[in-house]
């Protein structure tokens, strides 16, 4: 779709937020009234602070080159930046990291060659093979003099004994519980509903590991479930799960940090050790970032308001793959006037749950979506645990944000967008595999579901605000 010039003042007419008058709403996201703010120009910042109005300009020529519509690539720069207010983060690489064994390894390593700081925040965190491996590494660095600093949620960690935790405490590894499900321990006010869902690791500041596994077994690769996992697929099904992470490595790598330093205050933790949290970074690789935190308490969802700002700039194409799928109002028909307009929107959804409430709620809309053009697809033979989105080809999110209620009102969770041709090459290559094994929905076949199912959606879409 070509795009009129200037592009800046179409996309900030794309960005701006309303809030619904409502508490714990999402955010309205209103393409008409920002046009007369209008931008100042993309604005992107290097290792060392805003680059010049010349150095910017080199580093969009090198990052278009790699992509055929230089419009396309300049439009995301500019409403990602709107969307939030803040420069882009430029010079980063990035690396992308497929399934458990795979993004573990690449911790191992990381963990085991820090030097000053290792700052961890997983939703769960077993006492599994997985999990004493963890352990290990982190009571190693923490021996060889390693600030390590770890935050768990107290629901995801429920069935992980407290004797885990002691012991990491017992060894120098300062631990928090994000808000215990005992109210008698709780320091900010107890609201057993809001949880930190995120998964995130920096390594001495300069290096982020972001997506949506967690610390379990389950990602092992093994096919088998641990014994106190909450994520099993019901009706005794045991599949390996499939989920994506990524290596970040650039400047960006400080925004992940103050993330997790604001997560660790707001939760009243005890005064963090001493390190070199933000050391200076160099050029690592020519990507642009943004890191992306979401909370409870925050009065609109900057995840959500990009992802619906990003799928409304869209005009070539959304691949969209999550593991909990129960879109609001907005998003859905986000979704559907682009593949309505001739964006081709492809869905990669789960086959097996281990929240048969989540996916049911989620049907609901198949109908709908297939209606309107979008193709589904339902990944088989592993539980599609991952959170991706890639648009236009150059526009990608990875991070732990699932597409439902849940994910924009209730819990903590933090994306990286990357804004990269070659990298969404990477993307695009991930998610036709997939494709591969995977089985595509139709509208003729969806029409004719069982009177079961249709009372399981019904049903489950009455609670999607809690799921």
């Amino acid at each position: 779709m070509p795009i009129a010039p200037p592009f800046l003042a179409r996309a900030a007419s794309a960005c701006a937020l309303a809030l619904l008058a409502a508490c714990n709403a999402l955010p309205t996201i209103a393409p008409d009234n920002a046009e007369a703010a209008g931008t100042g120009g993309v604005r992107i910042a290097g290792p060392h602070g805003p680059l010049s109005p010349d150095a910017q300009k080199r580093v969009l020529a090198r990052l278009q080159a790699a992509g055929e519509d230089t419009d396309i690539f300049e439009r995301h720069l500019a409403f990602e930046q709107e969307i939030v207010g803040s420069p882009l983060s430029a010079g980063n690489k990035v690396t992308l990291l497929q399934d458990g064994p795979s993004t573990y390894q690449a911790l191992y390593g990381a963990m085991a060659a820090a030097t000053s700081s290792i700052d961890m925040e997983s939703y769960v965190i077993e006492d599994d093979e997985v999990g004493q491996r963890f352990a290990r590494e982190l009571v190693s660095a923490s021996a060889r003099g390693v600030v390590v600093n770890l935050i768990y949620d107290s629901v995801g960690s429920l069935h992980t004994p407290k004797a885990y935790f002691a012991a990491l405490a017992a060894h120098g590894v300062n631990t928090l519980q994000f808000n215990p499900v005992d109210p008698l321990k709780a320091r900010t006010g107890w609201d057993v509903n809001q949880r930190d869902h995120r998964k995130l690791t920096i390594i001495d500041g300069k290096m982020a590991f972001v997506g949506g596994i967690n610390i379990s077994s389950v990602y092992s690769g093994g096919g088998s479930f641990s014994q106190h996992s909450k994520e099993e697929p019901g009706h005794g099904q045991t599949v390996p799960w499939r989920d994506t992470d990524l290596q970040i490595e650039g400047p960006v790598a400080a925004d992940f940090q103050k993330l997790f330093m604001d997560t660790w205050v707001r939760q009243k933790g005890k005064p963090m050790a001493g390190a070199n949290y933000f050391p200076e970074i160099g050029r690592q690789g020519d990507v642009v970032v943004r890191a992306i935190g979401g909370t409870s308490t925050e009065p609109d969802s900057q995840i959500y308001a990009t992802l619906v700002s990003a799928i409304r700039c869209s005009s070539t194409s959304i691949l969209l793959a999550n593991a909990y799928f129960d879109p609001d109002p907005q998003l859905l028909g986000a979704i559907k006037d682009a593949a309505r307009r001739g964006v081709d929107v492809q869905i990669l959804l789960p086959s097996v749950s281990d929240s048969w409430l989540v996916m049911s709620a989620g049907r609901r809309h198949y109908g709908d979506l297939l209606e309107a053009g979008v193709r589904i697809y339902e990944r088989q033979g592993a539980l599609l645990h991952a959170k991706t989105t890639l648009i236009d080809g150059v526009w990608s999110a990875v991070g732990s944000t699932n597409l439902d209620w849940r994910s924009f009102l209730h819990n903590d969770e933090i994306d990286a967008v990357v804004l990269s041709a070659s990298f969404g090459d990477q993307m695009r290559a991930a998610f036709q595999d997939d494709l591969k094994l995977s089985r595509p929905l139709t509208l003729e076949q969806w029409s004719h579901r069982g009177l079961t199912q249709r009372l399981q959606e019904i049903t489950a879409g009455m609670w999607e605000y809690w799921l």
